[in-house]
Parts: C-alpha cells; sequence; structure tokens
C-alpha cells in the first residue's frame, strides 16, 4: 500500500460502525459466511471469495417454487447481503497471487475450509501473516486445526449431535425410544458463525493498537459444547447425566395446546406458580399438596400436565398470552414464520427488512439482532450475484487508502493497519495493564446480569481478556447461585452451585446492594471507571434505579452499554417478561423442529440465553473497535427474541418465497440422503451418518453393504429420499449392533460424515475436547477441581485457558473498590455497616 501523502484525498466524513475495515471471506454454507455478514452489516468491506461455480449455499435453497437458481437460493440470499464477491480458483498459482494481492491491504480473513483445504492452498495462518502482519485470521472449523478428529468429515448434523445438545433434544420428550433429535437448519454452525464474528472483532481491537495479529482457531464441536444449559456441570458436580428422556426439574413447563394453537408456559420461581395459582381462579385441585412446591410438582408431573392442560385448552393463545404476561407469568405463543411476519412487536422495531436483488428480486429477510443508538446496522446492498465483481476493483478500492487520519496509532504509524485510526484519550485507560496478551486486555466491563442470558455475554468477555467486575447481592443473589447443581454430599451454598461456576468463570465478584440507596454512588463511580457495562434485568428496572444509559453516559460519556432483555427496550411488548426456553417456541424455531409427522418441540437447551449474549458479545466487540477511531460510546438493546429469530434463516426465507412453514422432518435433511441419526449397540447410543454427495455414498454402501448401491430404489439422492424409510431401516439394522465409535471410525475412513451423538459424559471424557483444552479443571475454594467447558478456541499470540473459576460472592469487592475506586479501608468498613455492601 502507498504511504499515506501518496495517497488520494478522500472524503473526511467521520467513520460509522465497522466502516472502512477490510474482511476476506472464504468458505461456503453457513458458519464462515454468517460471521461475515454479521460484520458487514455493520459496515465492514467484505469481500466474499468463491471458486468457480459458487458457494454451495447458492444450491442449498430454499428456492422460489422449489425450483433451484444460482441466484436464488434463501440461505445464500440471507448470509451474505452487504458483500462484494469475486470468483477466485485458490487452487491454481494464478488464484493464488491474486489473492495475495488483496491480503496486502486486508484486515481480515475468515474462512471455514477444513485443515486439509487450508494446507492444500497455502493459508496457513503462520503462512500469511508475514505478508501482513497485522493480520487477523479466524478459522471456524468442525473439530478445530488440531486435535484427534481435526480431518473428521462433519455437516450439520455431525456437530450438532458431536457437541452434545442433540441428546438434549427435545426437552422432556414424551417419546423415550426416539433418538436425540437434530434441532431445525444450521444451529450448530449459526452459533460457531457468532462466536467467530465476535472472537475476530476483539482480536482486531488488539491489533488495531499493538500491530500483532492473531489466528483464532474455534472448533464448532467445541463451542457448541460450551451452550449446553446445565448439562455439564450436572455431570461433573452431582454426577447426573442430563438426557432429552425424563421431566424438567421445574414445572409447570413446556409446550400446552389451547384451542388454536400452541402455548409454551414456564415457572421458574415460586411465586410465578401462585400467580399461575390465581389466574386460574384457584381450582381446588392447586391446593393439593402434590402441587405445593416444585419437588412435589415434579414428583407428580403427569398429574399436573392433565390438569393444566385442560385449564389451557379453554383459551385462545394471544389471550392467554397477554392475561398470563400481564401477571408476570411466562407464557409465549409456539409461532409459525407465517406468524412470525404478523407480529405487531417486530414489525414496529423495523425487524423485517425489504431487500432488492437483481435476480431473486424484492424479498423481506430479517432483520438487526440488536437495536443500535448509533446506527451503523443496515442492509446496504443485496448479496452479491456470483461473480459480480473483480480482483481489479477490489485492489483498486482498497489501494485508495484510508479516510483521512487525526491521529496514528502505532500500528498505522509502522504501515501495519489500512484503515483510519482516531484514539481518543479515554479509551482503553480505565482498565488493567494490558500485558495479558488477551485482544481485550485492558478493558474493564462491569457486569450488573444473573442467571444465564448476560452473565453468558460477560463471560465471552472475560475469555477474551477483559477485566469483568460481577455486581451482585447477598440480598437477592444471582438465580444462578441458587439453582441446586451441587456436589454430592455437599451443602447447599451460594458459591457451589455448579450452574453458576459454568457461566461466571473468569469475573471479579463485588456485593453492592442495589436496594439501598447510597449503593447507586458506588456504582457509578465504578461504571465512571470501565469501558463497558452489561445488564440484563427487566427492561425500566437500571432506568429506575439511575443506573440507565443516559444517566450514566453523563459520567462516562463513551460508555458502550448493553441491555440484554426478552422483548428489547421499546416496542409494545418491551415489558413483557421472557426466560431463554420461551424463546425458541416464540421465534418460530420449535414449529420447525419436531420428529417427521410430530408435533413441535421445545430444543432442549435454552438457546435464547446463548444465543442473546454472544449476540451481545459482537456488538460490544463491534462498539470497541468502533470507539477507538471515533471515540464514540454505544447502548446496544439486545432482544432474546430478534437474536435468536436471526437463526430461522432458512425457514424464515422458505416462507419469505414461498408462503409456507418448513415441515418438520426430525434428523433428515431436504437435499442429503442418508442423513440421520441410527441406535448403536449399548443403551442409549447413537451414531450419526450423512452422505453429502453420490461419492459419499458409495463409500457408504462399500462399508455397510454393497447390496445397497444396485438396489432402484437407492440408484440416486432423489430415489433415496422418497424410500428413505427403507434405507434408514437397512442401515440401522448395520448399526444397531456395532460399537459407534467403531461405526464413526470406519466411516469416516472412507470419507462419511459420521459421529457418535454425545452425552455429557462422552464430552467430559472425550479425548479430543481434552486435546483441545476445552475440560478447565481450576481450584475452586469450596467445590474443589470440578471440569468446565472452558473456551472453544485457541489463539497464537495469546494465553489460552481461563484465568480464574467463578468469584465467590463478594469476594473481590475490598479489591475492586480499593484498587479501582481508592476507597479507604475505612471506608469499605462503613459502607459494610451500613448494608450498602453485602
Amino acid at each position: 500500500m502507498p504511504d499515506s501523502d501518496q495517497q488520494p484525498e478522500r472524503r473526511a466524513s467521520p467513520v460509522s460502525g465497522l466502516e472502512g475495515i477490510r474482511v476476506l471471506e472464504l468458505g461456503e454454507l453457513v458458519s464462515a459466511p454468517f460471521a461475515g455478514k454479521l460484520l458487514a452489516d455493520l459496515g465492514a468491506d467484505v469481500v466474499k471469495v468463491e471458486h468457480s461455480g459458487g458457494d454451495c449455499a447458492r444450491r442449498r435453497g430454499p428456492f422460489p417454487g422449489d425450483i433451484p437458481h444460482p441466484e436464488k437460493s434463501g440461505t445464500f440470499l440471507t448470509l451474505n447481503t452487504n458483500k462484494r464477491g469475486i470468483e477466485l480458483d485458490l487452487a491454481a498459482g494464478a488464484g493464488q497471487r491474486e489473492f495475495r494481492r488483496l491480503l496486502a491491504t486486508a484486515d481480515i480473513v475468515i474462512h471455514n475450509f477444513t485443515p486439509r483445504k487450508v494446507e492444500a492452498f497455502a493459508l496457513e495462518f503462520d503462512t500469511l501473516q508475514p505478508l501482513r502482519p497485522s493480520l487477523v485470521m479466524c478459522s471456524i472449523t468442525p473439530f478445530g486445526m488440531t486435535g484427534p478428529y481435526r480431518d473428521y468429515r462433519a455437516e450439520e448434523i455431525t456437530l450438532v449431535h458431536g457437541g452434545g445438545w442433540a441428546f438434549q433434544c427435545p426437552g422432556a420428550s414424551q417419546v423415550p425410544d426416539a433418538p436425540p433429535l437434530k434441532p431445525f437448519g444450521h444451529q450448530a454452525n449459526l452459533q460457531a458463525g457468532l462466536a467467530g464474528a465476535m472472537a475476530t472483532l476483539a482480536a482486531f481491537y488488539r491489533a488495531r493498537r499493538s500491530g500483532v495479529g492473531e489466528h483464532i482457531d474455534l472448533s464448532t464441536q467445541s463451542y457448541i459444547a460450551t451452550i449446553l444449559e446445565a448439562a455439564l456441570p450436572y455431570y461433573t458436580y452431582p454426577g447426573l447425566v442430563a438426557t432429552r428422556k425424563g421431566q424438567r426439574g421445574l414445572n409447570p413447563w413446556g409446550i400446552y395446546s389451547c384451542r388454536d394453537g400452541l402455548i409454551f408456559v414456564a415457572t421458574i420461581e415460586q411465586d410465578q406458580w401462585q400467580r399461575l395459582v390465581d389466574l386460574m381462579g384457584h381450582p381446588e385441585w392447586t391446593a393439593l399438596e402434590l402441587f405445593c412446591d416444585f419437588p412435589s410438582r415434579l414428583a407428580n408431573h403427569d398429574a399436573l400436565r392433565v390438569f393444566l392442560g385442560e385449564w389451557i385448552a379453554q383459551w385462545r393463545v394471544d389471550e392467554l398470552f397477554h392475561k398470563g404476561q400481564a401477571q408476570r407469568i411466562c407464557f409465549a405463543p409456539v409461532l409459525t414464520m407465517e406468524q412470525l411476519a404478523e407480529q405487531p412487536h417486530l414489525q414496529q422495531r423495523d425487524y423485517f427488512q425489504r431487500v432488492s436483488h437483481p435476480v431473486a428480486a424484492e424479498l423481506t429477510h430479517l432483520g438487526a439482532p440488536y437495536r443500535l443508538r448509533e446506527p451503523w446496522w443496515r442492509i446496504r446492498r443485496a448479496a452479491p450475484t456470483l461473480g459480480e465483481h473483480t480482483v481489479d476493483e477490489i485492489a483498486e478500492d482498497w489501494r485508495l487508502g484510508p479516510l483521512p487520519k487525526s491521529k496514528m496509532n502505532r500500528a498505522q504509524a509502522v504501515g501495519e493497519s489500512g484503515i483510519d485510526a482516531i484514539e481518543p484519550d479515554r479509551s482503553h485507560r480505565t482498565g488493567p495493564s494490558s500485558d495479558s496478551g488477551l485482544p481485550l486486555a485492558g478493558v474493564r466491563v462491569a457486569d450488573f446480569t444473573w442467571v444465564w442470558a448476560g452473565p453468558y455475554c460477560a463471560m465471552q468477555l472475560a475469555h477474551l481478556g477483559a477485566e469483568v467486575i460481577k455486581c451482585e447481592s447477598l440480598v437477592r443473589p444471582d438465580l444462578g447461585r441458587r439453582l441446586a447443581v451441587y456436589p454430592p454430599d455437599t451443602e447447599p451454598g451460594l458459591n457451589r452451585s455448579g450452574y453458576f461456576n459454568q457461566w461466571n468463570q473468569g469475573k471479579k465478584s463485588i456485593s453492592l446492594n442495589l436496594g439501598h440507596p447510597a449503593s447507586i454512588a458506588v456504582a457509578t463511580e465504578l461504571v465512571a471507571r470501565c469501558d463497558v457495562i452489561v445488564e440484563n434485568f427487566a427492561t425500566g428496572v437500571m432506568d429506575r434505579l439511575g443506573l440507565g444509559y443516559e444517566a450514566l453516559r453523563e459520567v462516562r460519556p463513551d460508555l458502550i452499554y448493553a441491555s440484554i432483555s426478552g422483548y428489547g427496550d421499546t416496542g409494545p411488548l418491551h415489558h413483557y417478561m421472557a426466560y431463554g426456553p420461551a424463546v425458541s417456541p416464540l421465534a418460530g424455531l420449535s414449529s420447525m423442529t419436531g420428529y417427521l409427522g410430530g408435533p413441535p418441540q421445545e430444543l432442549g437447551i435454552a438457546l435464547g440465553d446463548p444465543a442473546a449474549g454472544v449476540t451481545a458479545a459482537v456488538a460490544i466487540c463491534a462498539a470497541l473497535v468502533a470507539r477507538q477511531r471515533s471515540g464514540q460510546g454505544q447502548h446496544i438493546d439486545v432482544s432474546l427474541w430478534e437474536a435468536t429469530a436471526q437463526l430461522g434463516v432458512e425457514g424464515w426465507m422458505d416462507y419469505a418465497m414461498n408462503g409456507r412453514n418448513p415441515e418438520r422432518i426430525g434428523n433428515r435433511d431436504p437435499q442429503m440422503c442418508p442423513h440421520g441419526c441410527f441406535r448403536c449397540a449399548g443403551d442409549d447410543d447413537w451414531v450419526t451418518i450423512a452422505c453429502a454427495n453420490e461419492a459419499e455414498w458409495v463409500a457408504l454402501c462399500d462399508v455397510v453393504d454393497a447390496r445397497l448401491a444396485d438396489d432402484p430404489r437407492f440408484a440416486s439422492v432423489e430415489n433415496r429420499r422418497v424410500h428413505e424409510d427403507a434405507l434408514e431401516e437397512r442401515i440401522s439394522n448395520w448399526t444397531t449392533a456395532r460399537d459407534r465409535w467403531a461405526i464413526t471410525r470406519e466411516l469416516q475412513a472412507v470419507g462419511v460424515a459420521a459421529f457418535p451423538s454425545m452425552s455429557p459424559r462422552d464430552l467430559v471424557e472425550d479425548p479430543h475436547l481434552e486435546s483441545r483444552g476445552l475440560l478447565e479443571r481450576l481450584d475452586h475454594p469450596e467445590v474443589g477441581r470440578r471440569v468446565h467447558a472452558g473456551i472453544p478456541w485457541k489463539l497464537v499470540n495469546g494465553p489460552n485457558g481461563v484465568r480464574s473459576p467463578a468469584p465467590q460472592l463478594g469476594a473481590h469487592t475490598r479489591e475492586v473498590l480499593g484498587d479501582v475506586l481508592g476507597y479507604s479501608n475505612e471506608t469499605i468498613d462503613r459502607l459494610i455497616s451500613d448494608g450498602v455492601l453485602e
């Protein structure tokens, strides 16, 4: 790139969001394209590099009228908005030279190539970084770039089962002999895309300050293993194997039939049950000891479901939804895509976006997964047509260089970065010393969160190196501390729940009783010394306390403030309550998830919580990058509903194109066949098998039964799908007597995607996850060394692994108030005696 004084003069307008950041996106289908889209929608200049023939998402569909067309695939169109696109043969010398030509001024490379393809295309980070020392590369692969399974073939079904999610799905199954169930769509790869975007932005934040690039080696299987709600701590604490079978510990909970549709209800605390009893008018059965508390309702769940079901069946869905919410009871309708489109709340929040494409015409897309006070997010262009742009065009644009600079950081001063840098004096100056080598070292976060969505967001920031200070109180402790996930023979205690200890790793904790008037001044002083605040209290609570965004930006103008709530801070339902499990029904995912011919199902985990948490973390990392350049803060309004609805992309595009809700097909696939989960020898042992093309089908036949290849019913994928029941029976006859790992090794050896459906015990004992460093065993003062799911990515220019176990309540109160706020011991003692710090 030419020196800055040789560059043509550019406009001097202020930058917005990720504007001017140059991203090369390599890969296909979902994970890398979704990560690229998240950056592009915030303003980054993302160039999609496709091979001849294009991303296979162009052949995935759904298509208008089910007629395949490479420019009309709903999956491709929705995952590639705001990008430019070029065709490049990376296997050829000329393609390699052209790629390096773009790399010379690129900031970020995101790909989902397998390790073998990375080697074949000479895309190893240690090969590319010398050409671009500040380069940030994110590799999103099924099992990571290292470890025993690194070269295993994988499809979506492989990863959602292999990461342990499907073993939990459907939640509280009424069909105990049915196989573990794949949730609708590409949920594993979408989640990996979110995590990849977050980690990439964090690494880029550091690269702009230091000139040091980074390689993020993200394993999709590992990431899915980190979002399993309480499944892992249930095994590593009390020794229980969580599964889709049995009943929820909290009742009532589940999907019920109304007069005109389905509704979900969950009561998480006893007072919510009492309000439900009030709403029902105190029928006689509610006074029975059978239903007096959570243990009793669990023991008598069958009777409870009958009584409650009879009452719910009298209602219309919308009527009960609003009546229940008026009583602060978590009801949520089980929506189809058509019903989702009709929701006034989403319409008023401008969630649906009309996008015009030169070939696919105008379609309605799902919109932003968050609302931003500084409005960076928008769809500026439709997905690119194949080869719409050229390398020369991109190279010329990027050669022109950055917008004018008012201040250069070290990276630009040595010519390492291709974008503008405006580093305000206050940015990055509030946190601890930034010598940890982690991407967010030096960033300080005030964590006003509880349960899962908020704590999960803040934990991601801690994993990335931020100093996260959890503000909590003994007066009203985090619900996560009170959930009964304890080691055997251990008395209950607020520091002993595996649930809390899983989702709060790497943080500090201070005791701060927000019910005491004097606490607000302490909280305000703390925020003034923080870069970020994360909160997920009910909408309006922080404002009423005097800790809302408008109040706190007065003391910290460049504050990044993330609010996570069920329905968002605005809209007609903003005051409604939502727990994570209610959001998959509300977002339409439950209506598309289920066994063939069966009813809608819960997804097995409370997906809304980690989905909203990591979505908020993406926006926070983007806001940190943007603040480096503009000095502006940001208010981020994350709705669990919208953050989860964005994950129904295939189903939504089928509705947008064809006016229909996708059918529930269990573990099957609209295109691949065979594609399923098959019983193996052993108690509740299953293996997934998927053939993506004819070569893999032939290889499968050679291993399973050569006669399958000669059967005319199975002569083509179209024939196989017509006769899928018969084909699955033949495969099941082969798998039933065999060990799932033996099947996996035999089929993987011939290039067929096969992998067990993993239980929590399997994950904790898995040698690959062990080799990747996912399984953390840190000493905790009250529960000892328990296995927790750690960090699903590995860095090359920073330390790996969780830095500290979850904190004891208030363990860092004196340290934080003394070191960060400068309080004397006498002042701290007085605040403790006054009840401010308790």
